[in-house]
């Protein structure tokens, strides 16, 4: 087959139902196996359009988003929706068609190096000019963007591996040796965690976006009423505890409540979970929550310590952090 239909059995492969995006002349060729494909392609009026779409798909049915452009202008199109989804945690692989691989460096009609330009918002992102490795780099990119921190992939692929025959071959599985996220968190760091909750006489919960993507909602509620400790939900995270909860202080930062700002500042012990402390939470880092400890868990290693210093850090996947909590977390000393 050509590459481009093994590009197109490749996302039905990867379980593909939906993907947004606009034909344009290097990706042309991936349009035909499109048309008889049973996946749906929409077509939008922007690759912009086509990138947020995608992402608002995969926030709603926590699936992949998948969009799809050309080279150059239709690449570069997509750059600020690519960028929203690494801001926002969410999983998205897009496709983006490529100037012939012996014309990329000429500054050919239509080229951009999308993958220079991308890469420091993207998980990871891949340039293919064989069409043999089209299957692999498609499972790879489904496999990083939804492993770990989601994020955003970028595929990009040369005109003419897509015109090129190839044989198809879909891995039976992926294992990349230097990327193996921590998803199970440190027995030591959760005993470390208790310690420190048992300690607080005013824990709070500061809760980010995290809490969506591990699906955790239960799990936060559980131990929040075991606590009987306030609970503050970042924009990313509402929805995620139930708003009429009495427990509930809602959105905190600049545009939050008194409530849960006042909580905030006058906490000894943030339990923040899958929360970046973000400037529009913290204000002044210096004058944030000022006389708090600060228990962090995230599955991303690299917001561990980025804006504030963690007493105790828990690094692994957050519904794992919590059902692990539950069973050392009781009332903390009054206080």
């Amino acid at each position: 087959m050509s590459g481009a239909s093994s590009l197109v059995q490749s996302l039905e492969s990867a379980g593909v139902d939906v993907m947004f995006g606009i034909p344009g002349g290097a990706i042309l060729p991936a349009y035909d196996p499109i048309f008889d494909s049973k996946i749906r392609h929409i077509l939008v009026r922007h690759e912009q359009g086509a990138g947020h779409a995608a992402t608002g798909y995969a926030q709603v049915t926590g699936r992949v988003g998948v969009c799809i452009a050309t080279s150059g202008p239709g690449a570069t199109n997509l750059v600020t929706p690519l960028a929203d989804a690494a801001m926002d945690s969410v999983p998205l692989v897009a496709i983006t068609g490529q100037v012939p691989s012996a014309a990329i460096g000429t500054d050919a009609f239509q080229e951009a190096d999308i993958r220079g330009i991308t890469m420091p918002f993207t998980k990871h992102n891949y340039l293919i000019t064989d069409p043999a490795e089209i299957p692999r780099a498609i499972a790879e990119a489904f496999h990083i963007a939804t492993t770990g921190r989601p994020g955003p992939v970028l595929v990009d692929i040369a005109k003419d591996a897509l015109q090129k025959q190839t044989v198809f071959n879909w891995p039976a599985s992926v294992s990349l040796k230097g990327y193996q996220p921590t998803v199970q968190p440190n027995a030591q760091s959760i005993s470390d965690a208790a310690a420190l909750i048992t300690q607080s006489h005013r824990p709070v919960f500061y809760v980010g976006g995290g809490i969506m993507k591990a699906n955790a909602s239960k799990e936060l509620r559980e131990i929040a009423e075991l606590l009987g400790a306030p609970v503050v939900t970042t924009l990313m995270a509402l929805g995620s505890f139930p708003h009429s909860h009495p427990l509930h202080m809602g959105m905190p930062g600049m545009h939050g409540t008194v409530a849960a700002v006042t909580a905030l500042q006058k906490a000894d012990l943030l339990i923040t979970l899958g929360a970046r402390f973000d400037d529009r939470v913290t204000g002044k880092l210096s004058t944030f929550a000022p006389n708090a400890k600060i228990l962090h868990a995230d599955i991303d290693p690299a917001e561990i310590g980025k804006n504030r210093h963690a007493d105790v850090a828990v690094v692994g996947d957050i519904r794992e952090t919590i059902s692990a909590l539950i069973p050392t977390s009781g009332s903390p000393p009054p206080g």
